[in-house]
């Protein structure tokens, strides 16, 4: 499937802004499963330079500087992705072990042990900011993770229950509504249960990784797609454990507590896979530093659509 995503983001400042400062995560890269064709980037004000490299995840990074005076800010982002489902023959090789390992199996490979090699997304089963551990999520989590379940198996229950237990509700919360608010309450929007779902799994001593991307979405039959109405996506990616070196990239399932899918690489070829990490704090679609504009408004427009 090709998919072209137009993502906008313009804010208004008061007072103006004297001098700023900022980071973008808006090119998605390539993996197993999808494609960047083209990707286009820019800022009005616009700056003498844009700088661009990959961040600690291996995610698109773009920073640059504005030392000019500014009420606004207009940033414009759009990407042409080929996507695709993961080979036929990396899932005929990761299948077999994914069904049949537990979930205490698969927790052992991210334990330290001397003189044995840990698994390289180790750092997915640390707590992060948006996603700590805590003994309530692992309450939570304890009635999907009954003793020998296979870990594919275990992990779909507890997406699921999310799923169907919580409720999407916008404007519930902003991104400073700690995960543990969101459990308690079960509200919430698609950045929040992926929250929730880290949270649980790395309570449980699991690795699993935060996604950041795009959901193709189609309009009622009959009806026009409408331009700018779609919105960034979250979801979570869950390493598999696996002893072939080769597999490494492709060794990540994906879950989607929001829509309940799921998938090798990618819950869907509807899916674009945008950026990764611990959190959103490490994904954050753009941020900045400034001098000056202590009030703003920020309005955000993203378009979905097939090329």
């Amino acid at each position: 499937m090709k998919l072209r995503i137009t993502h906008e983001t313009h804010y208004s400042y008061s007072p103006t802004v004297v001098t700023a400062q900022h980071v973008a995560h808006l090119e998605p890269g390539n993996s197993p499963c999808q494609t960047c064709v083209s990707h286009q980037f820019n800022t009005l004000p616009q700056t003498p330079k844009i700088s661009r490299n990959l961040d600690a995840f291996g995610n698109h990074r773009y920073y640059w500087s504005l030392p000019v005076t500014h009420n606004t800010l207009q940033v414009h982002a759009q990407s042409v992705i080929e996507t695709y489902p993961l080979a036929s023959e990396h899932v005929n090789a990761l299948q077999p072990r994914a069904s049949s390992l537990s979930w205490e199996q698969a927790q052992l490979s991210f334990q330290f042990s001397a003189g044995k090699a840990s698994d390289e997304a180790t750092s997915f089963s640390y707590a992060s900011h948006h996603a700590p551990k805590d003994m309530a999520f692992k309450r939570y989590a304890m009635s999907s993770f009954t003793p020998g379940r296979p870990l594919l198996e275990a992990v779909r229950d507890l997406m699921q229950r999310i799923h169907t237990e919580f409720k999407y509700e916008s404007l519930s919360t902003d991104i400073s509504t700690p995960a543990l608010e969101v459990l308690t309450d079960k509200r919430g929007v698609c950045q929040d249960f992926a929250h929730v779902m880290l949270a649980c799994l790395r309570s449980m001593g699991l690795s699993a990784r935060y996604v950041s991307g795009y959901l193709l979405t189609e309009p009622p039959p009959g009806q026009a797609r409408l331009i700018g109405s779609d919105a960034s996506h979250a979801w979570i990616s869950l390493r598999i454990p696996h002893g072939d070196a080769s597999l490494s990239a492709e060794s990540w399932y994906d879950f989607d507590p929001t829509n309940n899918r799921e998938g090798w690489c990618s819950p869907g070829t509807d899916y674009v896979h945008l950026a990764h990490g611990r959190d959103f704090a490490d994904v954050s679609p753009l941020r900045g530093v400034l001098q000056g504009g202590a009030n703003h408004t920020l309005q955000v427009n993203v378009t979905v659509e097939p090329f």
